[in-house]
């Protein structure tokens, strides 16, 4: 029997500067499995859609018929409409990086019509300078269009966001009811252009299947409405649905009426499962041999999981591919000023995992008994290196996320060198765990291998919290991190949460004050405050009494199943905290605020922190251990290769000679001198290391090679002011 054709989705929204990455991993897998696959992103096809003359013009005449119930704001942008209808074309090929040069009209010449976000506008000359006039005209052109998304929000469709659509529908969803009567409405006007992608899709491909990838709460109600056109339309195409929302959500799936729309669920890695339904559509596998899949049998929710095939490992995974998505329409939109912030929603990113879960996976928030996080394998740096190489040829870009719940430490190591060994030029940034492996001498590493930026969970700042919630680090320890990093020119987000189980007002406001110091220290970029949530698959949620708080809710239904209700009678009132912690991150990613007192962030009372001021200034002052003391690890010399000559001058009647080492750096030449002996042995070395990445040099062993007739041991020479001048021109200790 043929094989089936694929279609895969992400419905909207995700993230509309770059795909998100799950189809492209499916489609590259299924592929090399000889099955024809197609893919599309509906988020950013649906975005364009509206946000084109065309559709903006379908978007007003829907607003202009409730136009006497509007707020003034959306009644302004309605008397603006030439202007918008105007404008729209030129401002979203601007942000498609296609048109730069009108960057200077909507800068300086009122090329924009403006409502209420440009009233949140920021110091412009301050984010951007004279010079960043792209920049700043990026960042306009979002303020525009999120005042057309403010309109279509309230005149058009509830739903819509540019990141999210229905999301309140999905969320803590214990039953069906309320996106079933969402369903069951009259589509309105985005829910109409959504259904007229589908059938042109549906037309172009012809597909036996299509699969949705669905990642979070805003992408169901937008699959669950491509799903119910598909059965309305072409009943005889099967429909599958999968990804980090059902992963999470959906793990004790009862609900019949999803079977109305979805023919598969599968949980955890979508390979393998989505591999043994088209070999079931093709009848070479029996329905008791799928693989983690929820089906409909006898009117009957029943899980399939009697398949003996291994997880595919994430070895064979295969590279993603991007093909049939519109890597050039994409937007670089520039929600937040701060430079790291923006990289979420600003340029095109290449997905990429280097390890598959958490080598940590011990964080008590955190759902570690799922599949996603529980397994850990990782992948050896020349096959990462392949797939980027791979990437790169077929997307032309060569700027990755790396989208790891925490990026090991040693595995990055192994990627930049082979990055570095290979020549391969690419942007990067990641998620990881703040640890003490990150030495300054790694992060020098990894930004020597093209990594601009990292994030990473402080969580609480609070030791006491931290070693309750088991994150593995402590203040200090982060503060000395995330200063190795920014001094190796990579920047640092943080990200922090509020509300854990027993923490208190008092921690609250020291954990504020942290924050504020690792600010005003420069030792992290940006950061955000979430509120701590309660899941069903973390340690907290599987033992809440552990933790000192009481589960109240929601009551158990037949559908979703993660968000859990609790009180938390030891802890402070946690809501009251939101709002304040917000404000003050905001304030201290742009440099604001950070010599006002914390109270000024709360319109209540709250206590002083017990803090030193200069804590996290103490914590990065320590100094590191002497190089004496690493001679297990390896060296590593970024430079080139020194040119080296031996003068000789005359001193007192005395023949001096002198080795000097000139090295011909991209921004300065430097020279090194020191005694001939020394000199040759230094070049040699350095040869060696420029030209060969792939044999390990140990500092004990450089300690062999070190010359006798130097006449100095070799733990003098590490503290010499020659060592020291290779030490901050490129000389690695890792």
């Amino acid at each position: 029997m043929k094989k089936p054709v694929t279609l895969l989705i992400t419905p909207p929204l995700t993230q509309l500067n770059t795909p998100y990455p799950a189809t492209p991993y499916l489609k590259g897998f299924l592929g090399k499995k000889g099955f024809t696959v197609h893919q599309a992103d509906f988020g950013i096809e649906l975005v364009l859609k509206l946000f084109s003359k065309a559709g903006l013009t379908r978007a007003f005449a829907a607003a202009e018929q409730k136009e006497q119930e509007l707020s003034d704001n959306s009644n302004r942008i309605l008397r603006l409409k030439p202007y918008y209808l105007q404008t729209i074309e030129p401002v979203i090929r601007f942000l498609q990086n296609k048109d730069n040069t009108l960057a200077q009209q909507i800068c300086y010449n009122s090329f924009l019509p403006e409502a209420s976000r440009f009233d949140q506008i920021a110091d412009l000359e301050y984010a951007f300078g004279n010079m960043g006039i792209t920049d700043r005209a990026r960042h306009l052109a979002t303020l525009y269009l999120e005042d057309l998304g403010d309109l279509i929000q309230e005149a058009v469709c509830p739903y819509f966001g540019f990141s999210r659509y229905a999301d309140k529908l999905a969320m803590s969803a214990t039953t069906f009811d309320a996106l079933e009567l969402a369903l069951n409405e009259e589509p309105n006007l985005v829910d109409q252009m959504l259904l007229e992608l589908i059938a042109d899709k549906l037309t172009q491909v012809k597909p036996d299947m299509v699969g949705f990838s669905i990642p979070f709460p805003g992408n169901l109600y937008g699959g669950l409405r491509l799903a119910q056109y598909i059965k309305a339309y072409n009943p005889e195409i099967k429909t599958l649905m999968g990804g980090g929302y059902p992963n999470t959500e959906l793990r004790s799936l009862n609900e019949l009426k999803l079977f109305r729309y979805i023919d598969f669920v599968t949980l955890d890695d979508g390979e393998g499962p989505w591999l043994k339904i088209m070999e079931y559509w093709q009848g070479q596998r029996p329905a008791n041999q799928l693989q983690r899949t929820f089906m409909l049998e006898n009117e009957q929710v029943v899980y399939q999981n009697n398949c003996t095939d291994p997880d595919i490992p994430h070895t064979e995974v295969g590279t993603p591919d991007y093909s049939d998505l519109p890597l050039p329409d994409y937007l670089s939109v520039i929600e937040v000023t701060n430079p790291m912030h923006r990289l979420w929603s600003d340029g095109r990113w290449n997905k990429l995992t280097v390890a598959h879960g958490c080598y940590w996976k011990r964080c008590s928030f955190c759902d570690i008994t799922l599949d996603y996080i529980s397994r850990y394998e990782t992948a050896p740096a020349t096959l990462l290196v392949d797939r980027i190489e791979e990437i790169i040829a077929q997307t032309g870009q060569t700027g990755f996320h790396f989208v790891d719940e925490a990026a090991p430490p040693l595995a990055l190591r192994d990627l930049a060198i082979e990055l570095l060994r290979r020549n391969v030029k690419i942007t990067w940034w990641g998620n990881i765990r703040f640890e003490k492996t990150f030495t300054p001498d790694i992060c020098r590493l990894l930004a020597a291998s093209g990594c601009i930026a990292v994030s990473g969970g402080l969580e609480v700042a609070s030791d006491r919290l931290l070693a309750l919630m088991e994150k593995g680090v402590t203040i200090s320890q982060v503060a000395r991190v995330t200063d190795g990093f920014t001094a190796s020119g990579i920047m640092v987000h943080a990200y922090l949460m509020y509300g854990f189980p027993t923490q208190t007002a008092q921690e609250t406001i020291d954990s504020l004050e942290v924050v504020r110091q690792l600010f005003e220290n420069n030792v992290i970029q940006s950061g955000f405050w979430h509120r701590f949530s309660m899941t069903a698959h973390s340690p907290v949620g599987k033992n809440p009494e552990k933790y000192g708080v009481v589960k109240v809710g929601p009551p158990a239904g037949n559908f979703a199943n993660n968000d859990l209700w609790h009180k938390d009678p030891k802890g402070a009132d946690h809501e009251l905290f939101g709002a304040g912690l917000s404000k003050s991150i905001y304030n201290y990613m742009h440099g604001i605020g950070l010599e006002e007192p914390l109270q000024f962030w709360f319109d209540f009372k709250v206590p002083r922190p017990t803090h030193p001021r200069h804590l996290i200034a103490q914590a990065i002052s320590v100094s590191p251990k002497p190089d004496g003391e690493k001679k297990n690890l390896r060296v590593f010399w970024l430079g080139n290769i020194p040119a080296l000559e031996i003068v000789k001058t005359q001193k007192k009647g005395k023949l001096i000679e002198r080795a000097v080492l000139t090295f011909y750096e991209k921004a300065e030449d430097i020279q090194l001198k020191t005694t001939p002996v020394i000199g040759q042995w230094l070049a040699q070395i350095l040869s060696l290391l420029n030209q060969d990445y792939q044999t390990k040099i140990l500092l004990k062993e450089l300690e062999l090679s070190f010359p006798p007739e130097a006449n100095m041991p070799f733990a003098q020479f590490l503290i010499s002011p020659e060592w020291l001048l290779l030490r901050e021109k490129g000389m690695l200790i890792i």
